[in-house]
């Protein structure tokens, strides 16, 4: 997405698209954190000290230090990334001149974010246990927050698109200045498109999940219990993390952000 482009940042197309591709990466990635054991040491606050006086978790630690070298290179300039942690260090590398696209908000639902990641979806992905291996399953743990922020952090984008269809602005204007989130919900809500989503995503974690041959098909010639061991994720929680987390979030970020759409 070339958020320099007003009107590509803001067509509905190419936001599915963005959309889609996230999919991708955002199974990907919990596939890649799926390979090591929970660790529950990552997550613990007071396991470590560090240099600094950082109380937190090393998880915490991490992600700090691995978004101050993000915000060095003005990652967090662009209006579609948004921070777990603060403070951070002005960017190194002029900012880019984005055009005014997003009506000026305070949203941000990381925290959110991040308590469902570690207390629903790391437990649902990770074989019990600890391995080890805590640097690299807090780098994964922070790709997958960073994809899952950025996800449904698209939703302020896709709010936009919608309050400026001029088939649906005048409705969408009545039911903000009615504080009405309900009917702003409902309106925003296209059941179709998100049944098709779901389905879609099955069918990417489904394969995704499996091993591929030389030839370039799915190794499916096992028992039921044998492709359900031998998967790398399941399908099932790629859906459930979407249809009861994503979705909804997303939605309200999308609420959110036009209940302040109207504010000067």
């Amino acid at each position: 997405m070339d958020l320099l482009n007003k009107d590509e940042a803001l067509s509905l197309a190419k936001l599915r698209d963005v959309l889609i591709r996230l999919e991708d990466t955002i199974i990907f990635a919990l596939i890649e954190r799926a390979q090591f054991a929970w660790n529950e040491y990552t997550y613990q606050p007071g396991v470590y000290d560090y240099d600094d006086g950082f109380k937190g978790s090393f998880l915490g630690y991490f992600l700090h230090e691995m978004e101050k070298v993000h915000a060095r290179v003005r990652r967090y300039t662009s209006p579609d990334e948004y921070p777990f942690t603060s403070p951070l260090p002005a960017p190194i590398l002029p900012t880019l001149d984005f055009p005014p696209t997003l009506h000026k908000n305070d949203i941000n639902v990381n925290s959110d974010i991040m308590d469902r990641y570690l207390q629903d979806i790391v437990p649902k992905i990770c074989a019990p246990g600890d391995d080890m291996n805590y640097g690299s399953s807090a780098t994964r743990d922070v790709e997958c927050l960073q994809a899952l922020s950025k996800r449904i952090h698209y939703g302020k984008f896709i709010a936009e698109a919608k309050f400026r269809d001029p088939s649906q602005q005048a409705t969408f204007i009545r039911l903000i200045q009615a504080k009405d989130r309900e009917g702003i919900m409902e309106l925003l809500t296209n059941r179709q498109v998100e049944a098709a989503l779901l389905r879609r995503l099955r069918r990417k974690a489904m394969i995704y999940g499996h091993d591929i041959t030389e030839k370039g098909e799915i190794v499916l010639d096992e028992s039921l219990e044998q492709i359900q061991q031998n998967q790398k994720i399941h399908a099932d929680v790629v859906v459930d993390l979407y249809e009861r987390f994503v979705i909804p979030l997303t939605k309200e970020v999308e609420v959110a952000y036009l209940l302040q759409r109207l504010d000067e």
